[in-house]
């Protein structure tokens, strides 16, 4: 139930299929909007499709459903299928109860994909049989075959991904949180109850397992008291990571987070220093993508929280003496954009907005900010036309920044799509003579 667009689903229907079961894929988004997760799934005749729509009686002749991330679990289909004492599951709930390795599990509203990636990759430094998996893009059902008690796990996991593996009444053996900022509202009753999905990560941890917070972070640190697991606190790193590719003072805690887990691993100082230089950062996070007549253009599609944003201009601020033009814009998570507005009056020149209801509300902040400078607007219909607009508006010395604030659904299926068109007109913009 859920294909989606970001593997699980399809890691989910293809790890059955290949043991011989029949697998139903439902979805109710349509087979042009899911082909790239479709394309993953092609040859197995054992897998049939229901797009765009779900079926009450595929939920009843069935043995086993496995529910995608983000699907409530009050959802009624499945309260009709557990009524008839069929077992409902989740991908990330599977895999806790038949992994035999060690798992790492990296959570936040921001920085969790690059804390992940970096552990794996320090990790990988010292030992053989690293595997990196989860919200990141790659279906925990892809790792389990290959899995060992000899093996390292790492895990992003989404707040939704923990509300399943609490089911389970599971932890992951090191617990790391990033940070918890205001985020998915428009899913969740109010902050608490996202915060609580958030603190769940360490919820059934033991006393020999370990739990990785910033040093700084009072509310995180209120988690703390409700821990039996040892705590490690994480502020700055050891060693500085000038020269590294992760931009900005974030990344820095970032990289303080993944060296908290490296030294829990004896990685040698050494080799931390090699994997922090070696790390190239991760698709569509302040991601740099190329310069053209003096202007350098950044991919930051994943800012879908005004906060992100927030880091990224003050980020990009220190590294032009020019300005900034600002895309920016998209759904509305029910978020607060009053600091975001402040922000962009004090360090944008030009913003080029993408339609939607956080764009609305954005401008009204801008409009209402009694910071007084003024800002130049333009409205764009889609990728295409906010890319034609910044470059036209920038000049040498500038920075054309992706980082919309904002959710991306209604002109893209996900953010990385958003990321991928940016990236694609950027490439094709002409130089002018």
């Amino acid at each position: 139930m859920g294909l989606g667009l970001h593997g699980g689903g399809a890691g989910a229907a293809r790890f059955f299929a290949k043991r011989g079961w029949r697998v139903t894929v439902t979805d109710l988004k349509s087979r042009r909007e899911l082909a790239p997760s479709l394309k993953e799934l092609r040859g197995f005749s054992s897998i049939r499709y229901v797009l765009g729509q779900h079926r009450k009686k595929d939920f009843l002749g069935t043995d086993l459903i496995i529910k995608g991330a983000g699907i409530s679990w009050q959802h009624p289909l499945l309260a009709l299928a557990r009524k008839k004492n069929t077992p409902v599951e989740s991908d990330v709930g599977i895999f806790f109860e038949l992994c035999s390795a060690p798992v790492i599990g990296v959570t936040g509203s921001k920085g969790k994909s690059t804390v992940a990636s970096l552990i794996a990759s320090l990790l990988q430094k010292k030992y053989h049989h690293v595997f990196l998996a989860g919200n990141i893009r790659k279906s925990v059902f892809d790792i389990l075959p290959y899995i060992t008690k000899n093996s390292l796990v790492v895990l992003e996991l989404s707040s939704w991904q923990l509300e399943d593996l609490a089911r389970h009444k599971k932890s992951p053996h090191v617990a790391v949180i990033t940070n918890i900022l205001r985020e998915h509202l428009n899913k969740y009753k109010n902050f608490s109850a996202y915060a609580r999905a958030k603190s769940l990560i360490v919820r059934f941890q033991k006393k020999n397992d370990y739990f990785v917070i910033h040093k700084n972070d009072a509310f995180i640190y209120r988690i703390v008291k409700k821990a039996v697991s040892r705590v490690i606190f994480f502020k700055k790193p050891p060693f500085r990571i000038a020269n590294s590719r992760l931009l900005g003072a974030h990344n820095e805690e970032n990289a303080a987070a993944a060296l908290a887990v490296a030294k829990l691993y004896r990685i040698p100082p050494s080799k931390q220093r090699a994997a922090i230089r070696e790390f190239g950062g991760l698709e569509g996070r302040l991601e740099f993508i190329v310069k053209k007549q003096g202007v350098e253009y950044y991919n930051d599609t994943t800012a879908t929280m005004p906060d992100a944003t927030i880091v990224a201009l003050r980020t990009l601020k220190l590294r032009t003496k020019g300005s900034i033009v600002l895309i920016a814009g998209g759904t509305d998570k029910k978020l607060d954009f009053r600091k975001l507005a402040k922000e962009i009056k004090k360090n944008v020149r030009v913003i080029v907005w993408l339609p939607g209801k956080a764009t609305e509300k954005i401008k009204f902040e801008i409009r209402n900010s009694k910071f007084e400078k003024r800002i130049g607007q333009y409205n764009a219909k889609n990728m295409r036309e906010a890319v034609t607009k910044a470059s036209k508006v920038a000049v040498a010395g500038d920075i054309v920044l992706l980082s919309p604030g904002a959710a991306s659904f209604g002109l893209f299926q996900n953010e990385f799509e958003r990321g991928e068109e940016f990236v694609r007109f950027v490439q094709k913009i002409r130089t002018r003579e």
